[in-house]
């Protein structure tokens, strides 16, 4: 049995007087430590299959186990302060508040799980370093690059110390050079903080850096 596991896995959207049908009957197994890559043509589903493995969404139908947990037994607030302390989230979009510096945006979580700014501080600090922001700690985002706001994402997906990384697209909005720098960084995070990590892209040469690539295809996951 893999580190996640779903199974059965199906979600539909109303649209007008019908639905349409995202997911059906998927199932998806990751090892423990495994990255593994997520393609598929856009508006296939993969942001749908990562919010439902993250437990920002729920699925109609079927079973979602991260480690021991069975998130389709847990409660909304389960789910929440489940998602904060296991779970780390990279988007597309950053989503960086832009009133707040690059430091009190990667604080924001352990903010969130009421960690003091004693013990968050150099946390935020040090994941900053990390992915090579050490001199842009008190920059807010409007004055970071697109590549710049993207590391500081990854800072607050991490700082928490998650076991499970998703990230939806990460290197989507970024051009290629920028993209092939972040998606090495999401690497080197993924081995240095012994990660498991579900990468959903449409980069087909990224998704080859991972040791696993799956295809979204009509609701399903097929092996490539």
């Amino acid at each position: 049995m893999g580190f996640v596991e779903a199974r059965g896995i199906a979600k539909s959207y109303p649209v007008g007087q019908t639905s349409l049908t995202v997911l059906r009957d998927l199932d998806l197994s990751v090892g423990l430590g495994e990255m593994v890559a997520i393609v598929g043509a856009s508006g296939v589903g993969k942001s749908t299959l990562l919010h439902v493995l993250g437990g920002l969404d729920r699925a109609e139908r079927g079973t979602i186990r991260i480690g021991d947990a069975d998130l389709t037994s847990l409660s909304d607030a389960e789910i929440v302060a489940f998602r904060n302390r296991h779970i780390g989230f990279v988007f597309q979009f950053h989503h960086l508040l832009p009133e707040f510096s690059a430091i009190e945006n990667a604080e924001m979580p352990m903010r969130i799980a009421r960690l003091t700014l004693r013990e968050a501080r150099p946390r935020a600090r040090e994941l900053l370093i990390r992915v090579g922001l050490g001199q842009r700690l008190v920059h807010r985002p409007g004055m970071l690059s697109g590549g710049e706001q993207q590391r500081v994402a990854v800072a607050r997906a991490l700082v928490m110390r998650p076991s499970l990384l998703l990230a939806d697209e990460p290197t989507g909005d970024l051009d290629e050079q920028i993209a092939g720098s972040l998606h090495a960084l999401l690497r080197e995070m993924h081995q240095a903080f012994q990660l498991t990590s579900i990468i959903a892209t449409h980069n087909l040469r990224l998704a080859a850096a991972c040791d696993r690539v799956v295809r979204l295809e009509g609701g399903r996951l097929v092996q490539t």
